[in-house]
């Protein structure tokens, strides 16, 4: 697709050019007086906590930001693979798929040797993320997500929408209350700044409340929680261009080294036209910020023509600028609770996003690291609140979310003196060599991070059986179900099994057949079937709601070897009667396909197979043994609730 070509206009991609339009304000409305779930801040941290509860009619959620209507303009660019997974899970992917600008290719520039006032490329190579995914990284515009983001809010059961034009003034926790799931003990204060409302006073009392509102966060303030880490002294520019340029590179991302006037690195963005340039400013003096910097985007631009030379620049259009500063922090904790808590202490008050994590933005880590983040606490938290699961889950949100963030800081630390390293006036150009060399190792030694597929959690009860790795080698425990395909029994139809797990609050269960055949009763798949459908001790059995679907709370899939299954042949639990007129449910049956075996694709042991448990943010939980009924029952034992 291809857009921006008579100019930057923001807004749904799918309506040209002509007629696009900013996304609209959506008129004032007062705030509900008590509600379960609050979320400060429409970043992608917050709407992605938003657009997980918009899903659950019985839990009653606001989102409230201090801005006067959605974003507009570009922050952050990058879309990383694991991103695009996730809105998979919201049934959203296709849209990011096709509006992305897709980044195949680097390419490393650094001043040439017979002139080293000129800058020359070194190499091109692929990206290195490049098949870490069924999807591929990609750039669009930060607003764009946002829009996606919230139709989806809309358009759910609760048709929830964001409250604009508030500001948070005070915060206070009923400490007394904390360990009454039932109570409400946070009461949120804010002030309204829309011109028809401009002073007006609000109060909400929640039960929870999500922190999501970026680095100057007033819920952390407010929580007494401290950001540690280094300062910046380090000023950079970022602006989103429409240019005409002679520099072959413009369309791939590029890292460039100058001799004496520092780097740029260039990202090409969505539509074909416009990109995005860092370009690297002076040092600041200590205790400056950014904001205190008085430069314009003419300075930007002039500084990125020093850089690029020989080649020329022609700006037509300066969509966005911002002034920003390198500086790496990160919270002492994510949640309300005093440090070293156990997780029998409940939390009631969560930071997320920049509020608890701040970086640069050269990575693309800040969006794909904030988003995420809420993406781990959604299920947890809707999980609780209906009943499901015991109250010590929302604990290990801090455990694995902050873990995460420290991997980013350290990661963000290298990178940035990476592309900041050049050779000094003096002439050394080996130092640029050395860099552009360092980047290059950097990123693919980084790839599964940044791409943010190889974020892992820490063994728990909800991520355990390491000893079971060897069954499925591919699957990593703790790391994101990583998709593959195949063939449904039922039609044919090809299917990405990682793309049955939907961000609906629901456990998937997958059971990978051995060599026995799963129609035998004494097969060990239909054993284990018998056992979820039928055993007083089953999860499905003990867990699932009364009133419920028999995969309202866990769905099971199964993968059989055999190419010759119908699904009247195998037990009712893997074609279930569901809904008000019992119909059967076709599509959990699949076979491995002729050279496109899972088995091989992901090292599961075919043999005697294996049942792989993920969890609802789509990460894996337990592998498990096909005969392990009992460590199965376990598994959930230790942290759901029986019901009644």
């Amino acid at each position: 697709m291809q857009y921006h070509l008579n100019g930057f206009k923001p807004g749904n991609y799918q309506v040209p050019d002509a007629a696009r339009k900013p996304y609209p304000i959506p008129p004032i409305e007062d705030l509900p007086s008590e509600i379960d779930v609050l979320i400060i801040g429409t970043g992608p941290a917050g709407l992605t906590m938003a657009r997980q509860m918009s899903e659950f009619a019985d839990i009653k959620t606001c989102i409230v930001d201090m801005a006067h209507g959605p974003l507009l303009f570009g922050r952050a660019d990058g879309i990383s693979c694991r991103t695009i997974e996730i809105m998979e899970a919201f049934n959203s992917s296709d849209l990011v798929v096709k509006e992305t600008y897709q980044l195949k290719q680097n390419t490393f520039w650094e001043p040439d040797d017979a002139n080293p006032q000129n800058i020359k490329r070194t190499e091109k190579i692929s990206d290195a993320r490049d098949g870490l995914s069924e999807f591929t990284h990609g750039i669009v515009n930060q607003a764009r997500l946002h829009e996606i983001l919230i139709d989806g809010m809309k358009n759910s059961i609760t048709n929830l929408r964001p409250h604009y034009s508030r500001e948070l003034v005070d915060l206070d926790i009923d400490d007394t209350l904390t360990q009454d799931l039932d109570a409400y003990p946070i009461t949120a204060t804010f002030k309204r700044s829309d011109d028809a409302g401009a002073g007006k006073v609000e109060t909400v009392k929640a039960r929870f409340i999500v922190g999501s509102d970026g680095g100057r966060s007033s819920v952390r303030k407010g929580l007494g929680i401290s950001l540690q880490g280094d300062s910046a002294d380090k000023a950079w520019g970022v602006m989103d261009i429409l240019l005409n340029t002679d520099f072959p590179d413009i369309r791939v991302k590029s890292f460039i080294q100058s001799k004496d006037h520092g780097a740029v690195m260039t990202i090409p963005r969505e539509g074909g036209y416009l990109c995005r340039f860092y370009v690297e400013m002076d040092s600041m003096a200590k205790g400056k910020r950014a904001t205190d910097i008085k430069l314009t985007e003419q300075d930007l631009i002039a500084k990125a023509q020093k850089i690029f030379h020989p080649y020329t620049l022609d700006v037509k259009e300066v969509a966005w600028w911002s002034i920003y500063s390198v500086g790496q922090r990160i919270a002492d904790r994510f949640d309300n609770r005093p440090i070293d808590s156990s997780d029998d202490v409940m939390p009631r008050a969560f930071v997320s996003g920049d509020a608890c994590h701040t970086h640069s933005p050269k990575g693309g880590w800040g969006l794909n690291t904030s988003l995420p983040d809420t993406f781990n606490l959604g299920w947890k938290m809707a999980a609780v609140l209906q009943g499901q699961s015991d109250p010590k889950l929302l604990a290990t949100y801090c455990t694995e979310r902050r873990k995460v963030a420290q991997q980013l800081i350290d990661a963000d630390k290298e990178l940035s003196k990476l592309i900041a390293t050049r050779p000094t006036a003096g002439g050394n150009l080996d130092s640029a060599r050395i860099g552009t060399a360092e980047i290059e190792a950097f990123m693919k030694r980084q790839s599964g991070f940044v791409s943010g597929t190889s974020i892992e959690y820490f063994p728990s009860y909800i991520c355990t059986g390491q000893e079971n790795q060897h069954l499925a080698t591919g699957l990593k425990i703790g790391q994101r179900f990583h998709s593959a395909q195949a063939t449904r029994v039922a039609d044919g139809r090809t299917q990405h099994l990682g793309h049955l797990v939907k961000a609906d609050g629901r456990w998937r269960l997958f059971l990978f057949g051995g060599v026995q055949d799963p129609r035998q009763a004494s097969s060990d798949a239909y054993q284990c079937v018998d056992f979820l459908a039928n055993d007083p001790s089953s999860p499905v059995k003990k867990y699932t709601p009364k009133d419920g679907d028999i995969d309202s709370l866990i769905d099971t899939y199964a993968v059989f070897q055999q190419q010759d299954l119908s699904m009247h042949d195998l037990p009712d639990y893997l074609w279930p009667a569901k809904g008000k007129y019992a119909l059967r449910d076709y599509e959990k049956v699949f076979q491995a396909q002729d050279g496109n075996d899972i088995y091989d694709l992901r090292g599961i042991e075919r043999t005697n197979g294996c049942v792989v448990i993920v969890r609802p943010d789509q990460h894996i939980a337990t592998i498990l043994p096909v005969t392990a009924h009992a460590e199965l029952a376990k598994f959930f034992d230790a942290f759901m609730i029986e019901q009644s």
